[in-house]
């Protein structure tokens, strides 16, 4: 019987990152860069770990007269199970024309060829990546003083992760966070375009996939699972330090289940975290119907990072 819920519950998720492919674009013409060697350069597949899919790109800007750089990671959609790094080769250029040190991270999918992957599993690799793309931009001559992790789907949800749970093992401070559409919660009321408020075993067998751990349909039914889905739900490790966040969810969102960004927006509330919600009241997981509200989404980004994420000064010349 397990075997069979962990099965559809693969399906569920895998047809949700299918979807994802085809509606979500985190990037408009407006936010583009018009990349020459001028610009910077990218060195791909760089390995942090032993895994095949352990590598990452880095951008590094052209300029490289600065004391110190910002990093910004974009971690990449797809459902979990699929996506590459590569997918947001425009928005890692756009980053890096305004000055910043990018890097998109490939991290393990769940995929018949590795289905003991799971949410938890793709954070823990997110999280041993971070020191070798530090390291890596330092081999470079890129000296980084501080961070922004962002995301969309489930590399928005793997961005929360990093930020509020794993911040304090992060070599550079991190100094914002920006997502779009990223789950932050797993209470199975919440997820009612799966059916798990009314399923247990339904959602048992799909927060067992995504958590890692087993969780059993009795857990579900007496809300006793907390416990079990902490490490992959970003909202439960908000607290007064957490990073300021910059998040934008569509009312009609039947992947990123709308409700469950309320636990997100509540536990900035709680803990006093300066914060932007963007809201999209005729949207859905794409973001594709509030066009004004996606640019101001996109023009909140960049104001983040001016706030939070100053370009220093070029290093005087010795004279």
């Amino acid at each position: 019987m397990w075997g069979f819920i962990y099965t559809a519950a693969f399906v569920v998720v895998f047809i949700a990152s299918a979807i994802v492919k085809m509606t979500y674009h985190p990037m408009s013409k407006d936010y583009t860069a018009d990349w020459n060697d001028t610009v910077g350069k990218i060195y791909t597949d760089l390995s942090y770990g032993h895994g095949e899919a352990h590598k990452f790109d880095l951008y590094v800007p052209s300029d490289n007269s600065k004391e110190s750089y910002g990093l910004v990671v974009y971690l990449h959609a797809g459902g979990f199970t699929s996506g590459d790094k590569a997918d947001d080769a425009e928005m890692l250029k756009w980053l890096c024309s305004k000055g910043y040190v990018a890097a998109g991270i490939n991290y393990t999918l769940r995929d018949e060829s590795h289905p003991e992957a799971s949410v938890y599993s793709q954070s823990l690799e997110i999280k041993e990546s971070i020191p070798s793309v530090v390291e890596e931009a330092k081999k470079l001559g890129y000296q980084l003083d501080g961070m922004a992790v962002s995301g969309g789907s489930a590399g928005g949800c793997l961005a929360l992760i990093y930020a509020y749970r794993d911040a304090a093992a992060s070599p550079v401070p991190v100094k914002m966070v920006f997502e779009a559409v990223g789950p932050a919660s797993f209470h199975h009321e919440d997820w009612t375009p799966y059916g798990l408020h009314k399923s247990p075993e339904a959602a048992a067998g799909l927060f067992s996939v995504m958590s890692g751990n087993e969780i059993t349909p009795e857990q579900i039914s007496s809300n006793d699972y907390g416990d079990a889905v902490k490490d992959i739900s970003a909202y439960m490790w908000v607290n007064e330090n957490s990073a300021p966040t910059l998040c934008a969810y569509g009312v009609y969102d039947k992947i990123c289940p709308f409700a469950s960004s309320g636990h997100l927006i509540d536990a900035l509330k709680k803990h006093n975290v300066p914060y932007d919600y963007i809201e999209f009241p005729h949207s859905g997981h794409g973001l594709q119907n509030d066009n004004k509200l996606y640019a101001k989404y996109l023009d909140k980004i960049s104001e983040y990072l001016d706030k939070y994420m100053p370009i220093a000064t070029p290093v005087s010349p010795e004279t």
